[in-house]
């Protein structure tokens, strides 16, 4: 819960802003300001004070006690001009929300956090429990000194600047190893506990025997993911409740599901209770993995049959791969999303031009694999390997990654081993269609004229298709100096079911500085005029210039009013 605190008119108009549009994350606290201030403080897990920053540092020195449990802050000027991160940057999230307060306000986030302020991850920001010297390692990542990643699992992680050897360590691993000096230890999400129990088992059973079998495997249960079971047993309150106790998921399978997973002890028992042979490892090792703990049974003091069983599997490391659009070239049409996924990649993969277009939204120490034109099926490979490797990555493309670009190749390379995550971007044809007007106001359809993938027979068959369909159409790849032929083809065919006096879009480089835009005709329009950087929409039979700007409408019966109205003349 975010608690919002304000002391004045004009703060009290943001603050309700703010609880306007997030009704169900803030609670507005009345009253004396220095109450409502400690109220807030002990009850909720971030504060937004609108108020000078000199007097919340006054408010809430008393209260601070840890980094790691007091609220994260943030300060809002009385002019609503800044959303600043007071305190709890980053354990207590005052670094995010600063920046969404902003969003919502228009206020600028300030934030002052060094790694942040220098594009650095924060080690305690990784999604990872850590331990250690987080800060003399984050400290010797700024001042550029030489820290040794020792990663005894291969996880995604984003972007940090490390090296083979240095005097400061960032270990990666889920082994129960205390920190040396100079040393943090992530603990990754990599082990998954399967657990069956006997109906009525007790708590305290089950979380003993899951505890005691991750510490006398060596492990830290920092890095346990989740409980998994059978879904006979979704509701059984030891599982439920050592799961939440845990502070992890509780994951469920069918017998079905559980019968088909290869296990070293099969049992009679659950399979006539529940249908399958096996519970905990089965469960532990629907993923996949390797089996660290076989399955166990519990012990109880008063001699009776265990209840209780369980098995640790470390599962695969997945790597993780990020195809993102970068939109049609203007700074303001990269998203958000997309922003936030150059950032965490530790490698990006792109087109050399492309990735010129970015190269200041990476972070320090991303690793960049570039290449030139005509290679983007090596692109695709490239990503692909090293995703699989654990890596997190980012391959670019213009526009949308999954038209025309990089997705597809992406994909067809990629295999169930690896995750795959989609960042839409703002098309080429979305890009001139703003341009022009609104010309993909009803239906339309995008081709391509480039025959280097496909037989220009296809696309013929497609742009006839079009054509007879009376959709709208727009064309990528339109001409080249090599292909200087398939445009005006594509226009004649078109012109077989549309008047001559058809508008017709040309927009080159959209969004571009050098951008240029003209509203034309299907006879009129030159083809020696367009090159690749150029798209080319076609309007339909419904399509018109309207004060200048290329229109079809949603509907057709305005069509049809004007042409009754025209007879009627």
């Amino acid at each position: 819960m975010i608690g919002l605190i304000s002391a004045t008119a004009a703060g009290a108009g943001a603050r309700d802003r703010l609880a306007a549009a997030w009704p169900d994350r803030t609670r507005v606290y009345e009253g004396p300001v220095a109450d409502a201030v400690r109220a807030a403080f002990a009850e909720c897990e971030q504060l937004v004070c609108f108020l000078a920053t000199g007097a919340v540092v006054r408010l809430i020195a008393p209260l601070l006690g840890d980094k790691r449990t007091d609220p994260g802050v943030v300060c809002v000027d009385e002019g609503g001009r800044f959303a600043v991160s007071l305190v709890g940057g980053h354990g207590g999230g005052a670094n995010e929300l600063a920046v969404e307060v902003g969003e919502l306000l228009a206020a600028r986030p300030v934030v002052t956090t060094a790694t942040d302020a220098v594009g650095v991850p924060g080690l305690d920001t990784l999604g990872f429990p850590v331990e250690g010297d987080v800060a003399g390692v984050s400290r010797a990542l700024l001042d550029g000194e030489p820290v040794a990643l020792d990663a005894e699992l291969a996880w995604p992680l984003p972007p940090l600047k490390v090296s083979d050897q240095g005097s400061y360590v960032i270990r990666v691993t889920d082994r129960a190893v205390e920190p040396a000096e100079r040393e943090v230890v992530l603990r990754p999400p990599s082990l998954v506990v399967g657990v069956g129990a006997s109906k009525g088992a007790p708590v305290d059973e089950v979380l003993g025997l899951v505890e005691s079998a991750v510490r006398d495997a060596g492990l830290s249960l920092a890095s346990l993911a989740q409980l998994a079971t059978v879904d006979a047993k979704s509701e059984e309150p030891g599982i439920v409740e050592t799961a939440r106790r845990l502070g992890v998921p509780l994951v469920t399978y069918s017998a079905e599901e559980l019968a088909a997973v290869e296990v070293p002890n099969p049992s009679d028992a659950p399979l006539a209770a529940v249908g399958t042979p096996s519970v905990a490892e089965a469960a532990a090792l629907v993923g996949g993995g390797e089996l660290l703990v076989p399955k166990r049974k519990s012990e109880r003091a008063d001699g009776q049959p265990a209840m209780a069983t369980c098995a640790v599997v470390r599962r695969v490391a997945r790597g993780r791969l990020a195809v993102v659009g970068l939109g049609p070239g203007a700074r303001d049409l990269v998203t958000p999303r997309a922003k936030a996924e150059l950032r965490r990649a530790a490698v990006l993969v792109g087109l050399d031009q492309y990735v010129d277009q970015i190269r200041d939204l990476l972070r320090p120490g991303t690793v960049v694999l570039e290449s030139g034109l005509g290679a983007e099926e090596e692109r695709a490979r490239t990503a692909v390997a090293e995703a699989r490797k654990g890596q997190a990555v980012a391959l670019i493309g213009s526009g949308d990654a999954g038209v025309y670009a990089m997705a597809s190749p992406a994909l067809a390379e990629a295999s169930d081993d690896i995750d795959v995550v989609g960042v839409p971007g703002v098309t080429a044809a979305l890009a001139a269609a703003a341009i022009l007007g609104a010309p993909l106001g009803h239906d339309h359809v995008s081709i391509s004229l480039s025959d280097l993938h496909t037989p220009w027979e296809v696309i013929e068959r497609r742009v006839r298709a079009a054509a007879e369909a009376d959709i709208v159409v727009t064309f990528y790849n339109p001409r080249s100096r090599g292909r200087d032929w398939q445009l005006p083809k594509a226009l004649a065919i078109l012109a077989e079911h549309r008047e001559p006096g058809t508008p017709v879009g040309v927009v080159r480089n959209a969004s571009r500085p050098d951008e240029s835009s003209r509203l034309t005709t299907l006879a009129a329009l030159d083809p020696a005029t367009v090159d690749m950087m150029t798209v080319v929409t076609v309007g339909n039979t419904a399509t018109r210039d309207i004060a200048g700007r290329m229109v079809t409408p949603r509907g057709y019966r305005w069509q049809a009013s004007q042409a009754s109205r025209e007879v009627a003349k």
